[in-house]
């Protein structure tokens, strides 16, 4: 069966593993020969990266027609109000296209690791939280969709893409599955974040991974 790699991309890595001037590549956390990424992620972004050497798996994951959703956790400039999230429900404008409706709510901060560089706030501004579940993947879309509606993200970690959750991945750190491809979902998303990772990895012979903390969202009071 295909092997697929759950990784944890930190911030400044570029989703690429040919050299950058400016930037460390994946080849910088991941050491395996013949794997590339299915989808990408910003270099300015962090969390959970697909990858696999398998053409047919990368496109079943990447192909926007299966429609896998992807789940983010933003931390975004401002307090949301029901108008901006509704909005963001809805549909945004961005002028080259239409975004499709998304899962869109707030949350409590959730319990991450801390990001190198750390994230510039502006004191007299207040920052919150939202968690955003989109079926799309265009250039830039989630920090495209909250700056149109007046909450830019200062952070923008993707937690989960489709059945798969970062877990217990620290940031660098991967784990390895294989997929049987007529057993992969069609668009349904998990509901707990971060369960299920570990035990499927060792029903199915995954790589170690160290002991890394368990983040997961933050508790309401």
């Amino acid at each position: 069966m295909p092997q697929l790699i759950l990784l944890n991309k930190p911030y400044g890595v570029i989703c690429q593993f040919s050299e950058h001037p400016l930037h460390p590549t994946l080849k910088s956390c991941v050491s395996l020969p013949g794997v590339y990424p299915a989808g990408r992620l910003d270099t300015d972004s962090e969390g959970l990266l697909l990858l696999t050497g398998d053409g047919e798996l990368q496109h079943r994951i990447s192909d926007p027609r299966w429609k896998l959703p992807k789940t983010y956790w933003v931390q975004v400039e401002g307090r949301p109000d029901e108008a901006k999230l509704d909005m963001l429900r809805a549909g945004v404008n961005l002028g080259d296209f239409i975004t499709k409706p998304a899962r869109v709510r707030v949350i409590d901060t959730p319990e991450l690791w801390p990001r190198t560089p750390a994230v510039r706030f502006r004191k007299t501004v207040p920052d919150s939280w939202l968690e955003i579940i989109i079926s799309e993947g265009k250039n830039r879309q989630v920090r495209r969709m909250t700056a149109k509606v007046g909450l830019p993200t200062l952070r923008l970690v993707r937690v989960a893409i489709g059945p798969w959750h970062i877990g217990e991945l620290a940031p660098g750190q991967w784990q390895s599955l294989t997929v049987a491809l007529e057993d992969l979902p069609q668009g349904q998303h998990a509901e707990r974040i971060g369960k299920d990772v570990a035990p499927a990895a060792a029903r199915h012979g995954a790589a170690a991974v160290p002991k890394a903390p368990f983040f997961r969202l933050a508790k309401r009071k």
